[in-house]
């Protein structure tokens, strides 16, 4: 059986919430909440298994009460939002405190019709998760103080390839906050996000502004030279490689259920830049980039996995670690610091 609290300040979305997960008698909705206050109180008393999150609740924000329930309480939470852009914003801001994985809310057309089937799978999904306590001062930009490392600089770092799933907003966000201001060599980036258009594009202004680094959407055809200190997503439903200095997007079969796929993002930059690259594999369900991250290994490149300690799910690097990918095993702050080792002095501002 799993308990699930429902946190929605609409009735009616309640009740939708309530009707959709009662097709599954292993989901049992244990209480409801209408604002985020109760929802902190209900939490406390009644320990659900798993809380459904709206994200603009009266009273207390949800951000606000995912923020309490993670430093106080730690629950697994769906965030249960619209595409609303300043909704979103909260929702990235939840997924950076803690919460687990989000689902748009019903839209109203067609792709409403297997939204329920979605909703029990989410719940069941994030019922398996164990969470950690998060402090709500969790982004304070304290940086870790340097210290040496015995892989040398390379003499040309060309790129960094990362790849997150979920947990991922929270790992990339202390990352790349991590990373010196004058960090040159492009970040390529494969962030696994089950939701529509609307919150994967809101991802990357969102990044940015958390980060304060450029953070942009690839292009087709984009030459690598012209990315010099940005931060490049791969787009929605479309891998992202690197073929003949140049950035390409493709449309081919997802690789582990995942399109993107960082296994095909990580292919791609060992076979094109070998040991003038470093790659990372954070946080996340499943074993995409794990055998990705060993071939760039294979070929030279640095290689880190996230530590299981600050993961909000140890799959993806708990899958490299034991095919032995990741020269590295370290939560994201430190990788990051690593990897501005990495970059030669005289390339540094």
């Amino acid at each position: 059986m799993i308990r699930v609290l429902l946190v929605e300040d609409s009735a009616t979305m309640r009740g939708h919430l309530r009707e959709s997960l009662a097709a599954d008698p292993d989901l049992h909705v244990v209480g409801e909440a209408a604002d985020g206050k109760e929802a902190i109180e209900l939490v406390g008393r009644l320990r659900p298994d798993v809380v459904t999150m709206d994200m603009m609740l009266p009273t207390m924000s949800g951000l606000a009460a995912t923020e309490h329930i993670m430093a106080e309480h730690p629950t697994p939470i769906l965030v249960v939002s619209s595409a609303d852009r300043q909704e979103l914003f909260s929702t990235y801001n939840a997924l950076a405190a803690g919460a687990v994985d989000v689902l748009e809310k019903p839209r109203g057309d067609d792709t409403d019709a297997d939204w329920g089937r979605r909703l029990r799978s989410a719940v069941r999904l994030v019922s398996r998760i164990r969470v950690i306590t998060h402090p709500r001062a969790r982004l304070d930009g304290r940086r870790p103080d340097p210290f040496p490392m015995d892989a040398p600089p390379r003499e040309t770092l060309r790129l960094v390839a990362v790849g997150a799933s979920t947990g991922g907003p929270r790992a990339l966000t202390d990352l790349l906050r991590t990373l010196p201001a004058g960090f040159q060599p492009p970040i390529l980036c494969v962030q696994h996000i089950a939701a529509s258009e609307p919150f994967a594009v809101a991802f990357s202004d969102w990044l940015g502004g958390q980060t304060s680094r450029d953070v942009t959407y690839a292009r087709d055809w984009t030459p690598i030279e012209s990315l010099a200190g940005r931060v490049v997503l791969a787009p929605p439903d479309r891998h992202l490689l690197v073929r003949d200095g140049v950035l390409r997007l493709s449309d081919a079969a997802a690789r582990h259920s995942c399109r993107p796929s960082v296994d095909v993002l990580f292919e791609s930059v060992a076979d094109e830049c070998g040991d003038k690259a470093a790659g990372c594999l954070l946080t996340g369900m499943g074993r995409d980039g794990a055998e990705g991250l060993l071939r760039m290994r294979s070929h030279g490149a640095v290689t880190f996995a996230q530590d299981e300690a600050s993961c909000v799910v140890y799959g993806m690097p708990r899958e490299a670690a034991l095919l032995g990918a990741a020269a590295y095993v370290l939560p994201p702050a430190r990788i990051a610091a690593r990897i501005a080792e990495l970059q030669p002095t005289g390339s540094r501002r």
